[in-house]
């Protein structure tokens, strides 16, 4: 439980961070995801999450 709350804070620091850093490209990116069907995002997010799992497997062997 401890490495899935780690990972939870490391993705709000990321998120925050590019909000601060990048307000207007985040704004955009906000804009381009609107514009998207819930198909499209729904692959796209089954493929970064795929991704993520491969990742972590990697690492953790």
């Amino acid at each position: 439980m401890s490495d899935l709350t780690t990972a939870l804070a490391l993705v709000l620091v990321l998120e925050g961070l590019l909000w601060a850093l990048m307000p207007d490209g985040m704004k955009r990116a906000a804009m381009i995801a609107l514009s998207l069907e819930n198909s499209q995002l729904r692959n796209g997010g089954l493929v970064i999450a795929t991704l993520g799992v491969f990742f972590i497997w990697l690492m953790r062997g």
